[in-house]
């Protein structure tokens, strides 16, 4: 008897080296953080327990049926209670959850975010700058890229271009920049002497590309394998920490860096929030980690988007408390579901639009979120949801079947303004489309050839914006007159007895401009432009 209990002991030994070894393993594929607070971390655990509890089952089943007359029922007992940890293991974490969920802790998770509230936006957001405003969107920017890597031949049989594009601001233009891959496992073993040898550079505004190569390659990547594989190599150089988000930025001077954000929980995988980064040189493999108020200020992306709008939505579900948020809702708010970026002074900015719970198609405002500092500013400005601005903007060439891109607002002329693209079945920007935010109807439309200063020319003719500090008064007559529709709305050309050249849309005053007639004398305010005099106002 005493000899077959010792077997069974070390049999059990044998069972802890065995889950050991398996343990070790596992890590080095699945490489979770070693950190109480990360699920990741306990589902890790459960599955090594696991492992070690189906070994013990079989050390037992085979015991008993090796043991003859001997009693395993003591035995039997104590798996049952090993058996029982994970259950006990998995309430206990649900109960902590419990006790820290919005149930009893609404007011922080209210405030997991400061929302800076009553801003003005014709005077804090800097008026729009078209040579800085990223008119491709990622969709149109992974096809020219593609272009580009296509035209390499030496490299496009080797790599394959990531899907990252990361919108920065680099040198004082807004790009999108992503590295190159290595396309598959043999090309791996082919190339990781030399690594990774180029990323791509998109600029947003004006649509131009090209493949920047490296003297060094980049030996540390997310596709390269063993400890050259990006998230081992920062596993191994921080196992506690809990690795978020990963982008792909340049400095100054045009070197890569991989941005690593660093997260925090409360109890388990609750309360997400950003504890820091850590900014990683692929070329060396040297790596810094930073707290949150120390990351340089060329970094563009310390937030990510779901972050943000989840903190955005706690505050407007239950910033009047969780009972709130559920039965009265009073002043309850969330976030559209769609979101897009701005570039302001040297940041990247997340806006979308804030509406009621109702969903109805209208915005309360918007926040503008500085992508690295997590500052974020409300501005209260009533009007038109992105999705009725989109089909707005639609409606106005729908027999094209043109698409859509989400907005873009801006500041023009002082005014909440979206802009948006409008592309065809390839992708291709075709026309540029500028909507009042807080009138969706007031929407122009002009075709992409033209530019987007032209387009925006047109937007504020029609919609009488143009700027009235410099506008002349007179009277003149009415010495010819014509008709003309351009992209929908009707325009008046007519010159006076001076010939002096001048052009009014039917906006100006729809109740007047049918009716006049040559000889008609007319008193109007207008502004000089460089071929023609544009009409601000006219009355009999």
């Amino acid at each position: 008897m005493k000899n077959k209990i010792k077997k069974f002991n070390r049999n059990n030994i044998v069972n802890i080296i065995i889950t050991l070894v398996f343990a070790l393993i596992a890590y080095y594929f699945v490489l979770p953080p070693i950190n109480l607070s990360a699920p990741a971390f306990w589902t890790f655990m459960f599955i090594v327990y696991g492992f070690y509890l189906l070994l013990s089952f079989t050390s037992l089943v085979g015991f008993a049926s090796g043991n003859g007359n001997v009693n395993t029922l003591k035995l039997s007992k104590g798996f049952k209670i090993m058996l029982s940890i994970i259950p006990i293991g998995i309430g206990l974490i649900l109960i902590i959850n419990f006790i820290l969920s919005p149930l009893f802790n609404s007011k922080s998770y209210a405030s997991r975010i400061k929302i800076n509230e009553g801003k003005d936006f014709a005077t804090e957001v800097k008026p729009v700058d078209f040579s800085r405003v990223p008119l491709l969107d990622k969709e149109s920017t992974q096809k020219i890229g593609d272009r580009v890597m296509g035209e390499m031949t030496d490299l496009v049989s080797q790599f394959t271009v990531s899907n990252l594009y990361t919108q920065i601001n680099y040198k004082d233009s807004i790009v999108r920049v992503t590295p190159l891959e290595y396309a598959g496992l043999i090309k791996y073993f082919t190339n990781r002497d030399e690594g990774i040898t180029g990323y791509i550079l998109v600029d947003s505004t004006n649509g131009k590309a090209n493949l920047v190569r490296l003297e060094k390659g980049m030996k540390y990547m997310p596709s390269a394998i063993f400890n050259e594989n990006l998230t081992r190599k920062l596993r191994f150089s921080y196992p506690t920490e809990i690795f978020g988000d990963y982008s792909f930025e340049l400095d100054e001077e045009g070197n890569p860096y991989w941005i690593v954000t660093t997260i925090k929980y409360s109890g388990v995988g609750l309360k997400e929030e950003i504890s820091g980064a850590i900014i990683f040189n692929p070329i060396t493999g040297e790596s810094k980690k930073y707290d949150v108020e120390e990351i340089p200020s060329w970094v563009d992306h310390v937030y990510n988007a779901n972050l943000i709008l989840s903190q955005v939505n706690d505050w407007g579900l239950y910033n009047g408390g969780y009972w709130n948020s559920i039965f009265g809702q009073k002043n309850v708010v969330a976030t559209t579901t769609g979101y897009n970026y701005v570039a302001q002074d040297d940041d990247i900015y997340l806006y979308t639009g804030i509406t009621s719970v109702a969903s109805d198609e209208s915005n309360l405002g918007f926040i503008l979120t500085n992508m690295r500092t997590k500052e974020t500013n409300y501005y209260l400005i009533p009007g038109a949801e992105e999705y009725s601005a989109m089909a707005s903007a639609e409606g106005q060439v729908q027999q094209m079947k043109y698409n859509a891109t989400f907005p873009l607002l801006i500041n023009l002329n002082g005014k909440a303004t979206y802009l948006i693209s409008l592309k065809d079945n390839a992708g291709l920007v075709k026309m540029y489309a500028f909507v009042d935010v807080q009138n969706y109807q007031k929407v122009v439309v002009t075709d992409a050839n033209e530019g987007i200063i032209k387009a925006k020319d047109n937007y504020l003719k029609n919609n009488n914006q143009i700027n009235n500090e410099t506008s002349l008064e007179s009277e003149v007559i009415i010495k010819n007159i014509y008709t003309v529709m351009i992209d929908g709305n009707t325009y008046y050309y007519f010159s006076d007895n001076q010939d002096k050249k001048y052009r009014v849309s039917i906006k100006i005053n729809e109740q007047v401009l049918p009716f006049i007639k040559i000889g008609d004398k007319v008193k109007i305010k207008y502004v000089q432009l460089e071929n023609i005099n544009e009409i601000t106002n006219l009355n009999f």
